[in-house]
């Protein structure tokens, strides 16, 4: 799965925990995503290291930085359905 259908995978929890449907999202798929996004930040990682233009490594680089702020919101994301007493607090 491309890292696009990951956040917008990602976008729809966020969407569903909004509208106060936090019951609908299961803590293992956010895990899940978590985890797709992980290996391809190592993936990329990989790539930038071998890349030989400059340009190539600062676009891959940009590319990391995206999917990292992806992971840390899906782990705010868990961290708050793991904890259902702030549900209702925004």
């Amino acid at each position: 799965m491309a890292t696009s259908k990951h956040v917008e995978k990602l976008e729809k929890y966020f969407d569903r925990l909004h509208a106060g449907k936090v019951s609908k999202i299961k803590p293992s798929h956010v895990q899940k995503i978590i985890d797709k996004l992980a290996v391809k930040a190592a993936q990329i990682e990989v790539e930038r290291e071998e890349a030989l233009k400059t340009s190539k490594r600062e676009r891959l680089g940009q590319k990391l930085l995206v999917i990292e702020e992806q992971i840390s919101r899906a782990k705010w994301l868990l961290a708050r359905l793991e904890r259902p007493e702030d549900q209702g607090e925004d």
